[in-house]
């Protein structure tokens, strides 16, 4: 019986090792790429240029060029979901009944459900013309219509980690608020929310890094123009977005320009890495706080 239970426990730890072998081995091709690309391109020019043509013959390699085309539909994208989502939040934890919660949580669940390629076409087809009706010197291919598609991609993330966080407050402060008299809006505002201050920010935090990972959207409804701007009505291109050019088979493979998707790759990695140790730090504070 104990060497069963031995046998069952080492499958376990191994089963369970599995992400953390994969993580190590992500990280270990995208440095050691990295370091042969920056053999041959300076890493200071790789971070402050704003130029970014490495399959042209006039060849710039300025990361930044991409990286304004990831925070421009990230933060269009979180503009539109925050407040959609923490409205839906507040609403499902205050006012709605629990039969009107069971009902809608499913169909915030579907939102998060759809395939990523879906919303990319929704957005080149149906949010593009509609928007161009209304700014007539919108691009067929822009940041705009993808970062509105990407929020609301992103708000069942929102809402429901922030339903949770809501949840978690303590009833006592609830009630204590409803005996001072407040409403439930005074209630929901100046108690709930800032006291779930913490599981909010966490909600927020994951749902960039979910952003800035989106592939697809951008890749069909951005554009492929690496330029550094920060104007929603042009094409753009993203860290995402180039890595699947490069990898349709755009630049041989060991080539000079083939080796930019790996250090794309790093660049994007790090900053969803900070980004999930940053709501790790808060979401751990915010444990600590309340138990």
């Amino acid at each position: 019986m104990k060497l069963k239970e031995k046998i069952i426990e080492i499958v376990l730890q191994f089963f369970a090792s599995i992400t953390i072998l994969t993580t190590v081995g992500i990280i270990a091709v995208l440095l050691f790429e990295s370091i042969t690309f920056f053999k041959s391109v300076s890493i200071i020019d790789f971070f402050t240029d704003t130029k970014w043509t490495p399959l042209y013959s006039n060849q710039h390699f300025g990361i930044l060029a991409l990286v304004s085309g990831t925070v421009l539909t990230s933060t269009i994208a979180i503009s539109i979901a925050l407040p959609i989502g923490l409205t839906i939040a507040i609403y499902l934890n205050m006012y709605a009944s629990k039969t009107f919660r069971k009902t809608l949580k499913p169909f915030l669940e579907i939102l998060a459900a759809i395939p990523t390629v879906v919303y990319g076409f929704f957005a080149l087809s149906v949010v593009t013309p509609f928007l161009q009706k209304i700014y007539p010197g919108l691009e067929t291919f822009n940041s705009l219509s993808a970062g509105i598609v990407m929020g609301i991609m992103i708000i069942p993330f929102v809402s429901s980690l922030s339903e949770d966080a809501l949840s978690a407050v303590p009833k006592s402060l609830k009630e204590a608020a409803f005996g001072m008299g407040s409403t439930k809006f005074q209630t929901s505002f100046r108690v709930m929310v800032p006291a779930a201050s913490s599981g909010i920010t966490v909600s927020v935090i994951l749902a960039i890094s979910r952003a800035i990972g989106e592939t697809m959207i951008v890749a069909i409804a951005a554009g492929q123009q690496a330029t550094f701007t920060f104007n929603p009505m042009v094409p753009i291109q993203t860290i995402t977005s180039y890595i699947v050019q490069v990898s349709m088979g755009d630049a041989p493979q060991g080539s000079i320009e083939y080796k930019t998707i790996f250090a794309a790759g790093l660049t994007l990695f790090v900053f969803t890495f900070l980004l999930n140790s940053f709501s790790f730090y808060i979401k751990k504070k915010y444990q600590e706080k309340y138990e």
